[in-house]
């Protein structure tokens, strides 16, 4: 293996590394589709949303929430409707690895 190889190598696995590491330090995220949130987000009895909009050529809603210590978010292009009050928190941005 040359030694530009093995640096290459060496970064891909600090990079893996780092995300593991994120992921250790956020918990486990649950992407689900806006439905599937809006249903998850019912069953809390005082929920706690954030919301942050977002996109550079489309406008889009993200949105994250806990629940039974699992994280759980989505993305819609349109701004999501909840059933029962929520304490909704606005953000400049939401980041979840991808």
């Amino acid at each position: 293996m040359s030694a530009g190889g093995a640096i290459g190598g060496a970064g891909a696995a600090a990079a893996a590394a780092a995300i593991a590491n994120a992921i250790k330090a956020s918990g486990a995220i649950v992407r689900v589709e806006p439905d599937q949130f809006v249903k998850v987000v019912s069953r809390v009895e005082k929920p706690l949303v954030v919301h942050a909009t977002g996109g550079a050529f489309t406008k889009h809603h993200r949105y994250i929430a806990g629940y039974k210590g699992l994280v759980f978010f989505t993305k819609s292009p349109e701004p999501l409707q909840f059933t029962k009050t929520i304490e909704l928190v606005a953000a400049k941005k939401i980041s979840v690895p991808d």
